[in-house]
């Protein structure tokens, strides 16, 4: 070893000595200064209702909480956090005076409140005084962007109404009556409701609020007037005291029966959860389907599952663990790990006065006790980065400050207790498979398991029923001035005949429950009505519905709702025949030419002769007088037309001219035959108009049925103008305005619903249809928009169709013929 390599060596040596002399101590100094930086306790503020089944289970949850939080090493290193727990009482008041309390004891943030009302009022001054909450608020609208330091630890209202109506939507229900308190909680998810309820094509359609504190009169009051309603299905969004007072009022009214369908949210699974009803509570919840938050299975949430039940079996707690319980559990255990995370950052516990609550004269109020969390805005930022598995799943926070990752299982109460029926994420919606358990692609989706509703109904509710007010629905019918067959008034009554009568009372027959109604006639049957007014009174609620023969088109269909079409039809064109009579004394010289009449005439008198040269040298019947002989020739020749000739023929030559002549003749005979057949019949369909191309470039003045919607497709669709437009009323003046023409002030063509045509042919003849069939559509009855009923006649409309009673219905009315 050289003497360069062995000085250097030393060199190294003693540096690193210097090094570990000099910086070991400032190491373990450093060290040591951070961990007695770190304040001993770290306080923070609990805000439950003592006196609610969700209070009394999250207050335990907390302690228990608590207790593993300190007892946990690696968790604040060393500081103790220290909980400050008081009662809001459920009361908006006392909760805000509490909520002041706390943030006047140096509290670093604050869990709870349980109740949205007081959510609400102490975020507006969390947020001056930097003090982050931990709120099991559900209300929809506790926001970061209003709420800086708002945080959610249950998932909000927006997610179980999206659950709620993901069941009514699996269902098909359209018409929702809610029922809810009348608080913030309430409103606030009645909103939220409705917003979830427009995208499944469902709407409320009454709300039923109750007052804090409502008492079992007014409850039972509200329900029978509720019970006169149409829609059955009902969502409850109460609190625990009041929505079972609802339920046993409902029971003892008879609105638990195989009619009516009740979703409660979860107030009630929560319920549920933390008590064991007694039977008469049990008895009334029977067949309702509830929202339950859904916590996915894991180990932590198991053993704490046991570690509760314990505590129940030995009496410390008095209430079985419920979700909230779990939520109470890991929002300890989010803010121990924010401020550990917080202090590890070199943050600092801090508070300052607010100078701006001082009085006037610099005397200082109560309100100036309260303090602000110098550092509050660093823990806020801490807490939005929290991520760690807890007893409910994985606790992450998004950048409005709500939990991630919401869940419901949909339970239906049967017997003494309940059973899953399905859950709701969203992320994959309705499912029968738990959302942490599915796969991507699973066929499972929007399907519940079978459900057992009120009255032990295993047969799915039709969600509505007709109101029981002993109203008859009223109907309106047009009363036309012609086509009477489709519908006309029995003189003297209001009773009403014809195809399309006859179609709705078959189709109402076919109804699983009765229908009462009464028929209005709309128009005084001297002129057609006009049926776009009308529709747009049924929109207007004047007529429950309409019955005609109403064309399905779509801005009709904007404002009223149509049953399927009871009759197929497209638009067609009806033309007079053609001016030129074949049926006049000489049509039966027609068929042939002036030229070919003679050309045959010729022909007879040149065989005729040809076979008397041939045979009256030989033959007896063609000899005598000239004159004999020339009326034999003629005769002869002109007999051969019917086959009828006498005389015998003795030559073989004559045979043969007489053979061949027979044969021209057959051929003539036919042809003229054939000829004639043709003009009598065939000629006569030529119409005036090849149709409806060449009825929209000619100028001719065209008809349509007045007060139908014809007038506005020729004009609006087909471009026609208006003054060409001729309104016509019925068969006869279909006729009278065709034959009359053009010229003399009538129409060249009609245009109207194939139906219609073909029964103004039946009765009407020398007309025809041009043409072919155009714009497919169909007959319908019409009903107010989102009407439940007008499903039900479509179901009965094509049982009708199906079973060939629609056919029999239409031969009966449309098969006469006149022409």
């Amino acid at each position: 070893m050289s003497v360069r390599m062995v000085y250097t060596s030393w060199v190294a040596f003693l540096v690193l000595g210097l090094v570990s002399v000099v910086g070991f101590p400032n190491w373990v100094c450093l060290c040591l200064a951070q961990n007695e930086s770190r304040p001993a306790t770290v306080n923070v503020g609990v805000l439950v209702a003592y006196n609610t089944t969700i209070g009394r289970v999250a207050k335990k949850a907390i302690e228990l909480a608590l207790e593993d939080v300190n007892n946990d090493e690696t968790v604040l290193n060393g500081t103790q956090l220290k909980l400050t727990m008081m009662d809001s009482n459920c009361s908006a008041f006392i909760g805000t005076s509490a909520a002041l309390e706390l943030m006047k004891r140096d509290n670093v943030a604050i869990i709870g409140p349980q109740s949205s009302v007081i959510a609400h009022i102490i975020s507006h001054i969390a947020s001056e005084l930097h003090t982050p909450i931990l709120s099991f608020g559900t209300d929809a609208t506790l926001s970061s962007y209003q709420y800086p330091y708002f945080f959610r630890m249950a998932h909000s209202d927006m997610y179980g109404m999206m659950a709620v109506a993901a069941v009514i939507g699996c269902y098909e229900w359209k018409d929702i009556v809610v029922a809810y308190i009348d608080d913030d909680y309430g409103r606030n998810g009645v909103i939220a409701l409705n917003d979830a309820l427009e995208n499944v094509r469902a709407r409320i359609v009454k709300k039923v609020p109750f007052p804090p504190g409502v008492g079992k009169t007014e409850i039972g009051s509200a329900l029978v007037q509720l019970a006169l309603e149409q829609s059955r299905v009902f969502v409850v969004h109460m609190n625990p005291d009041a929505g079972i007072d609802l339920f046993s009022e409902a029971l003892y009214l008879g609105m638990l029966n195989s009619t009516y369908v009740w979703i409660a949210t979860d107030w009630l699974s929560s319920l549920l959860d933390s008590n064991i009803p007694d039977y008469e509570t049990m008895n009334s919840l029977q067949g309702v389907i509830v929202i339950r938050r859904h916590i996915p299975i894991s180990d932590p949430e198991h053993a704490f599952t046991v570690r509760w039940n314990n505590l129940y079996k030995d009496r410390v707690v008095d209430v079985r663990l419920n979700a909230f319980g779990l939520y109470a559990y890991d929002a300890v255990w989010t803010i121990a790990r924010s401020i550990d995370t917080f202090l590890i950052k070199g943050g600092n516990v801090s508070f300052a006065g607010y100078p701006r609550l001082s009085g006037a004269s610099g005397s200082k109020t109560e309100l100036a006790k309260l303090k602000v969390f110098a550092e509050g805005s660093d823990l806020r930022n801490t807490l939005l980065q929290t991520n760690f598995s807890g007893l409910t799943g994985a606790v992450k926070f998004d950048k409005n400050g709500n939990l991630l990752g919401s869940a419901f299982q949909i339970i239906n109460v049967v017997g003494t207790g309940f059973r899953k029926v399905g859950y709701w994420s969203n992320e994959s919606g309705l499912s029968v498979i738990p959302p942490e358990s599915r796969v991507a692609n699973s066929h499972q989706t929007n399907k519940l398991y079978d459900i057992v509703w009120p009255g032990q109904n295993k047969l799915i509710p039709r969600g509505w029923v007709l109101p029981n007010n002993g109203k008859h629905l009223m109907i309106a019918v047009p009363i036309k001035a012609g086509f009477k067959e489709l519908v006309q008034r029995v003189e003297g009554s209001n009773m009403m005949k014809g195809f399309v009568i006859d179609v709705f009372v078959a189709a109402v027959g076919l109804l699983p429950y009765g229908l009462p109604y009464t028929f209005v006639p709309f128009g005084n049957g001297k002129s057609n009505p006009n049926y776009d007014e009308l529709l747009r009174q049924v929109a207007a609620k004047k007529f429950d519905a309409a019955v005609g023969d109403f064309q399905i088109v779509t801005n009709r269909s904007k404002i009223v709702d149509f049953t399927q079409p009871y009759v197929e039809s497209g638009w067609a064109v009806v033309t007079p025949l053609r001016g030129a009579n074949p049926t006049g004394t000489w049509a039966f010289l027609q068929p042939f030419t002036l030229e070919m009449w003679c050309t045959t005439a010729a022909f007879f008198v040149v065989i005729g002769a040809v076979v008397w040269i041939l045979e009256h040298k030989s033959n007896p019947e063609f000899r005598g007088q000239p004159k004999k002989q020339a009326l034999t020739i003629l005769w002869f020749s002109f007999s051969t037309m019917f086959f009828a000739h006498r005389e015998n023929v003795a030559s073989n030559l004559g045979r043969a001219v007489l053979l061949i002549w027979l044969f021209v003749v057959l051929i003539i005979n036919s042809s003229y035959t054939a000829s004639l057949t043709s003009i009598l019949t065939v000629q006569q369909l030529s119409p005036t108009i090849s149709g409806i191309d060449a009825l929209m470039q000619s100028n001719e003045p065209i008809g349509y049925q007045e007060g139908t919607y014809v007038e506005n497709y020729l004009s609006e669709e087909l471009n026609i103008k208006k003054s060409r437009l001729v309104a016509l009323d019925s068969t006869e003046s279909y006729a009278r305005a065709l034959l009359l023409g053009p010229s003399k002030g009538g129409v060249a063509a009609i245009v109207d619903s194939l139906p219609i045509i073909q029964l103004f042919l039946s009765t009407q003849c020398g007309f025809t249809i041009v043409g072919p069939e155009f714009t497919k559509t169909g007959w319908g009855f019409a009903f107010q928009k989102d009407s439940q009923l007008a499903i039900d006649m479509s179901t009965a409309i094509l049982t009708l169709s199906e079973s060939g009673e629609l056919q029999r219905i239409h031969d009966k009315w449309f098969s006469q013929n006149r022409c």
